[in-house]
């Protein structure tokens, strides 16, 4: 069956037959690239200054977090071309098929927070476009575009993707051509000595924004044919997203280096920065760049649910109607928040967002452990979606790695809610990503490969239908 690239798109939880694969490991190049090169990333950039680095620090610490975290994302999205999944149902493989069901639910938490807080900024933007004061007219219009794009789907995602690589690549050429015009850079640098603690606090922030993209980044390759080389569509994504990201994070560092205005009203800021005339530009290119983002969280919030669901109702593949429904309860959901949560709700929202990151370090462990060094890469797709098959409903090896790895990390978080002891002790170093990642990787792989229930080889469902 041929590829359906002007159609919505029919496919949701099930695998993408050979068929109907096509694209070019590019795709997933210009995809996070521009996802990445966006203003919530710039902030990021901007919170290393904020919780005490010093810029050239601040910007080499990102590059190696981004570069560290974006190589472990990476590794999730080399999964798709060979598996043909969606993330999330790949890990029943690893948690059992019901079992997935709590790091799923943490995720669509994520999704939620990420695309409420991204909403209000490009409402922001939209307003300020058309000149609009409403608060409500900007995100909700956002909203809506973001529906038609997630129900579209994985093509349109793509080419949405590519649009802001250009979009963006032109636009905060323009900005960083106005900064240069208007503040001396070089007053940005050594205002603060080195210390080992903000730098790795630097690194912690590029890691954990890339870490955030592991539980769905998949979504987005499975469709490649399965004959491209894992390592292509590796390098593709890992230099697309650590090179946007970087770029904005440097871009922020800078910025609040310099002592700008720009955490106080980001988009406004972008937009004085642009001068008269141009500002609107400068909201074009935020708003373009946040949508690529928001419906990543619509598309992979939406898929997160379905599979949740369909591990209780046994299904094995999902109608179009119920993917457009689930898109559009998600947006519903992520634009309430936006719309009805107060500014102090948000910060405290996203604060708890970034504590979730926890969450995500041991699951990304447990699963790259378990298809590359356990099962390697040898999958029963079709027991993915039997809670009596191969797989069970619940791995409790695997929950209990993942739960031990949640727990260990929590005397070395340094986050706005809580901070731990041995963080206390390294002077607010937060090393907890590094501490999880390790530590589950090597629990779960000592145990699990003990009784683990390998298949001897790939097992497709065609492969399944045939022995029948």
């Amino acid at each position: 069956m041929a590829a359906q690239t002007g159609a919505i798109e029919k496919r949701t939880i099930d695998r993408i037959p050979e068929g109907e694969r096509h694209g070019s490991p590019f795709n997933q190049f210009t995809l996070w690239f521009g996802a990445n090169l966006q203003i919530t990333a710039v902030v990021d950039g901007a919170l290393s200054i904020v919780f005490g680095a010093e810029a050239l620090t601040a910007i080499i610490g990102l590059a190696i977090g981004n570069l560290l975290g974006g190589a472990v994302m990476a590794l999730h999205s080399a999964q798709g071309p060979r598996l043909g999944l969606p993330q999330m149902i790949s890990s029943r493989a690893q948690f059992g098929v019901k079992g997935a069901t709590l790091p799923l639910l943490l995720t669509v938490v994520m999704y939620l927070g990420f695309a409420a807080t991204g909403t209000v900024l490009s409402g922001q933007a939209i307003n300020l476009m058309f000149g609009v004061e409403n608060p409500a007219f900007g995100m909700i219009a956002f909203g809506l575009i973001t529906v038609i794009v997630a129900v579209v789907g994985y093509n349109l995602i793509h080419v949405i993707g590519r649009i802001a690589t250009v979009v963006g690549i032109l636009g905060f050429a323009y900005l960083a051509f106005r900064l240069l015009g208007q503040y001396n850079v070089a007053d940005a640098f050594g205002q603060k000595p080195f210390t080992m603690a903000t730098f790795l606090l630097a690194i912690a922030l590029g890691a954990g924004w890339q870490l955030t993209f592991a539980p769905y980044v998949a979504d987005y390759s499975r469709y490649l044919p399965s004959s491209t080389p894992a390592s292509v569509t590796f390098w593709s994504t890992l230099l697309g997203s650590a090179i946007g990201a970087q770029i904005a994070m440097t871009f922020g560092a800078v910025v609040a280096a310099l002592g700008g205005k720009f955490l106080a009203n980001q988009v406004g800021f972008l937009g004085e920065l642009a001068g008269p005339g141009v500002a609107v530009l400068v909201y074009v290119v935020i708003v373009t760049n946040k949508l690529t983002v928001n419906c990543l969280n619509a598309y992979g919030g939406s898929m997160t649910l379905l599979t949740t669901v369909s591990a209780y109702a046994g299904q094995r593949s999902v109608s179009q109607a119920a993917r457009m429904a689930y898109i559009l309860l998600f947006v519903a959901g992520s634009v309430a928040i936006a719309l009805f949560a107060s500014a102090h709700f948000l910060s405290a929202f996203k604060n708890f967002m970034l504590l979730l990151l926890a969450v995500f370090v041991p699951w990304s462990a447990v699963n790259l452990v378990d298809y590359y060094l356990i099962s390697k890469e040898k999958v029963d797709v079709p027991a993915l979606y039997d809670a009596s098959g191969r797989y069970g409903a619940y791995n409790w090896t695997a929950l209990g790695c993942y739960l031990f790895g949640v727990l260990i990390q929590i005397p070395f978080l340094n986050q706005a809610l809580y901070e731990g002891p041995i963080a206390k002790m390294l002077d607010d170093a937060d090393i907890s990503w590094i501490v999880s990642l390790v530590a589950t990787s090597v629990i779960y792989y000592a145990l699990a490969r003990k009784s683990a229930n390998v298949p001897g080889e790939m097992i497709l469902p065609e492969d399944r239908t045939a022995r029948a």
